[in-house]
């Protein structure tokens, strides 16, 4: 069976590690043509060369907060495979801690990197999707941008937007034939977290992680139309719904979610650390 993407050129950022790569392997088997961006030019070449023999692969060493560099990597892909036809705004970044304990800069950071770059980069791809006659453009969302996560106020807050703008963005293209819309997920088993587990807040924890290629999954599953949003797991999507409209709920619960979340980290810390010693 013919995939819908065979053929299709898919350009992802923070594609060299964890999700990214996860979703380059996703595309990868669907035979599509790939344009692979990150600030890591090691990594990159890394996924690149596994994937080289099975598509063909473009990558692209670039920061997707420079506006100018975006606009470079739409052209430069368009002008290498005849068109672009999926955007996949993938690169993130996670300051951690109070807003308080957090230097100004990284939290301008966040909201560029999270919510300034996806915004810039759909509205440039928005002329080269219809170029090719359809398209999409999926964006890497959080559960925390489905409900207020504290000790990750601009994380969330930017998630929050993104979340919004994706729901906008496909109401308007819908007649177009570009499928937009978001994948949010909780915890990632990826070193996005896992490097960095003891700074990540214990509520994190509570719901149940999963793994880089259900992301991609999901991914291809917005990709191809079939939904707007998909939440990972499905059941911590309803519980933030409940949350974000009950907000006394979620303060009640919250001690309870904190004290899961603390066992379960302890657990994922274990289990790093017996690989480490193994």
């Amino acid at each position: 069976m013919t995939s819908i993407f065979a053929g299709k050129t898919v350009i992802i950022t923070g594609a060299s590690a964890g999700v990214g790569a996860a979703c380059a392997r996703a595309f990868a088997a669907q035979n599509a043509k790939l344009v692979l961006c990150a600030r890591g030019r090691a990594g990159l070449n890394a996924i690149a060369k596994e994937l080289r023999p099975v598509c063909e692969v473009m990558t692209s060493a670039m920061d997707v907060a420079d506006t100018t560099q975006c606009l470079k990597l739409l052209k430069k892909a368009e002008a290498k495979f005849g068109a672009v036809h999926v955007v996949v705004n993938n690169a993130g970044m996670h300051s951690r801690g109070d807003l308080e304990t957090i230097a100004p800069e990284d939290v301008a950071a966040m909201v560029d990197i999270n919510l300034r770059a996806p915004m810039v980069m759909s509205c440039a791809a928005i002329p080269y999707l219809r170029r090719a006659g359809s398209g999409a453009i999926v964006n890497i969302g959080s559960l925390a941008g489905r409900a207020p996560l504290q000790g990750a106020a601009t994380y969330s807050g930017t998630k929050s937007g993104l979340r919004a703008f994706s729901y906008a963005l496909s109401d308007e293209l819908a007649e177009a034939g570009i499928n937009v819309g978001v994948v949010s997920p909780g915890p990632i088993d990826t070193g996005f977290i896992m490097d960095e587990i003891d700074q990540v807040e214990d509520i994190v924890f509570s719901q149940p992680m999963s793994s880089a290629q259900q992301v991609a999954e999901a991914v291809i599953s917005i990709a191809s139309g079939e939904k707007v949003e998909i939440s990972l797991p499905a059941s911590s999507g309803k519980l933030t719904t409940l949350s974000y409209l009950f907000p006394r709920l979620r303060r009640l619960l919250r001690p309870k979610l904190y004290e899961l979340g603390r066992k379960n980290k302890d657990k994922y810390r274990n289990r790093q650390d017996l690989s480490e010693t193994s």
